[in-house]
């Protein structure tokens, strides 16, 4: 089976999933699957082997998972991106708009020095609103973001319009 059938055949469509209309793209069955989790964290570094990344920063939760399997397979440090209240110390934070609402994620002021070189790393890129509003606050902390890689992209909903200015994106799936 070629790479990118593997990793389609372990995403699990749920239809009208968090609403009516909605088809959600399901990643527990390739989290269960040893082979599958290996070959999506392989596809989703790959491109930025030996791009000098310092740093990946990952937001939550799903980001997680991916982000800090990245950064070990690149060397690199990781970096949480949180909902707001979870983190300890001072934050930036910054609101994002979703369909239904507003939204809001945070980082550390001091979560790593600036002029680091930053790769972003989530499951998915949808409208692109939760990934912009991580690089603007890796932004306010002078990082320099030198991609975005995601698992799965919805192309219909143009995330990468959002993502401009922040480099290059990277999508395993597209759908």
């Amino acid at each position: 089976m070629k790479p990118l059938d593997q990793i389609k055949s372990l995403i699990r469509d749920v239809p009208d999933f968090p609403k009516s209309g909605i088809v959600f793209k399901d990643i527990v069955p390739l989290l269960a699957n040893p082979g599958g989790l290996a070959l999506a964290v392989e596809l989703m570094a790959n491109p930025y082997r030996g791009k000098g990344v310092d740093l990946v920063v990952g937001a939550e939760s799903r980001g997680f998972i991916f982000g800090t399997a990245i950064a070990q397979s690149l060397s690199a440090g990781f970096v949480p991106i949180r909902k707001p209240g979870k983190l300890p110390m001072a934050t930036h934070s910054v609101d994002y708009g979703l369909e239904y609402g507003t939204d809001r994620v945070e980082i550390h002021q001091d979560a790593f020095e600036a002029h680091k070189r930053v790769l972003m790393v989530d499951d998915l890129l949808a409208t692109g609103g939760t990934m912009r509003a991580c690089c603007d606050l890796v932004e306010k902390l002078q990082g320099e973001i030198i991609g975005t890689t995601v698992l799965i992209e919805l192309t219909d909903l143009n995330g990468r319009a959002a993502l401009g200015r922040y480099g290059d994106v990277h999508a395993v799936v597209r759908y």
